[in-house]
């Protein structure tokens, strides 16, 4: 694979470049954000390792630009020593595909960045089929959801969530099952995330309608019954 490392720290990036290099990955890096957004328009990375706080442009300000402005859809992998809720929801926010907080193992980014590239994957198979619960409709194919004929809008990030509970129609998906098929890691994030994003979904398909999709079961997980 073809990586780009945006970090200002070149110890942590020269640790990552030689870590990847050994896995047989190609690896180019830049020590800014401006200079990472003008190589990640040049040439076609499979992945971006984005560092967080950096002088000048930080990495949700380089995310933002690359997504939004440029609407570069390579997969970012946001590194960031801010652990709190706010600041990864804030990063995923601004673009971000997944986040791994400092300090990390090497093989938990090893793994991250397997899981990225699955999804981005499995990302191009094309599905028509409708997801139905009481009169909420959502498209595979056109991405969008309904309530009583109401657009709902979702991030990418939402929508996926809300897929996954509706696949698992009539069964209780704990937050590990969502880590898995969501987030696709096998380890506990060690934040509220989950709740944060399941509250932000129910907040679009629930608020101002007459009755609620999502059901929580406390101690287990959630559901969403017909």
């Amino acid at each position: 694979m073809k990586i780009l490392v945006i970090e200002d720290e070149q110890r942590v990036s020269s640790f990552i470049k030689k870590g990847l290099e050994e896995q047989d990955h190609e690896v180019m890096q830049a020590f800014d954000g401006a200079t990472g957004i003008k190589l990640a328009r040049q040439y076609d990375f499979d992945i971006i390792i984005l560092d967080v706080i950096m002088p000048g442009m930080n990495g949700i300000e380089v995310s933002q630009t690359l997504k939004t402005k440029f609407n570069i859809t390579i997969p970012i992998l946001m590194l960031t020593a801010l652990g709190t809720t706010d600041d990864i929801v804030l990063g995923l926010e601004a673009g971000a595909d997944d986040y791994l907080t400092k300090p990390f193992k090497f093989k938990e980014l090893i793994a991250r960045i397997n899981a990225l590239i699955r999804r981005t994957s499995s990302q191009g198979k094309i599905e028509s089929e409708l997801l139905k619960v009481q009169d909420l409709t959502m498209n595979l194919k056109s991405k969008e959801v309904h309530r009583n004929n109401k657009l709902i809008s979702l991030t990418s990030r939402e929508f996926r969530l809300l897929e996954y509970l509706l696949k698992n129609k009539n069964r209780v998906v704990s937050r590990v099952d969502i880590l898995e098929n969501v987030w696709e890691v096998d380890f506990d994030l060690g934040t509220n995330v989950i709740d944060v994003y399941i509250n932000y979904v129910r907040k679009k398909i629930e608020h101002n309608f007459p009755t609620k999709i999502i059901t929580t079961v406390i101690g287990m997980g959630y559901v969403i019954k017909d």
